[in-house]
């Protein structure tokens, strides 16, 4: 099974947009696990402009599928996570400004780095994921690391999907499948949405996980919260 979790970001930036507490997001990841969600995703930010770290502490109590906090290692985000203790964190190598996550770790020229996040996160009981693109000698330094697993950046198969899926996907498959081979989980995230989800979990069936947010939330303006957490569920499937 390929679990779903949400990605809440979306939903905190409108709510801070005017203030207050509307809509809550404490609520919508709750409603979001009812609809059957199977795990709520933050990425809290030093600027906090969307999720602050005040959510992340009032979300731990309420969440019942699956907790992952994804952001930048900076020391403020490892106090949280430590402090936190959910059920994975996904390590990305964000700068401070970026508006969203676009590229995966340069393994090797930060494996010192990354293993000691993760020998100091997994001997809290935290899963660890590290966030990659799809070149397979950084995937062999990712195993080393002894990260859990790692998350797929999947932004360059859903820019090709629309022209050529077979092409798209291809790199993620080899990828995936040196992941596996090397002991590592597999999760994958960024731009996967109701047209090009379905297509990636039929060709790698072993997925652990998919993180989505801006696109699953703005399906929820037209469609509903649960309907759309049944149509993605339905993606994942097939």
């Amino acid at each position: 099974m390929t679990n779903l979790s949400v990605n809440i970001n979306k939903v905190a930036t409108i709510r801070n947009a005017r203030g207050g507490n509307m809509p809550d997001v404490l609520k919508f990841a709750c409603d979001a696990e009812a609809f059957g969600a199977q795990g709520i995703t933050v990425h809290p930010r030093p600027d906090e402009r969307h999720i602050r770290y005040s959510d992340v502490y009032g979300l731990k109590p309420l969440i019942t599928t699956e907790f992952n906090i994804e952001g930048y290692p900076c020391e403020k985000f490892i106090d949280l996570v430590l402090q936190v203790k959910p059920t994975q964190v996904t390590l990305v190598p964000d700068a401070p400004d970026a508006i969203t996550s676009n590229a995966g770790w340069d393994v090797k020229n930060n494996h010192s780095f990354l293993a000691e996040l993760v020998e100091q996160f997994t001997s809290r009981g935290i899963r660890t994921s590290i966030f990659v693109g799809t070149d397979l000698e950084n995937l062999e330094w990712a195993a080393k690391t002894g990260t859990d697993r790692v998350e797929l950046y999947t932004e360059p198969y859903a820019s090709l999907y629309p022209k050529d899926r077979e092409k798209a996907i291809a790199p993620f498959v080899t990828a995936a499948q040196c992941a596996k081979n090397l002991g590592m989980g597999v999760n994958a995230g960024h731009d996967l949405n109701l047209d090009n989800l379905a297509y990636f979990h039929q060709n790698i069936p072993f997925l652990e996980e998919v993180s989505i947010g801006h696109a699953l939330i703005c399906d929820a303006l037209y469609l509903g919260l649960k309907e759309t957490i049944r149509q993605y569920r339905a993606c994942l499937d097939e």
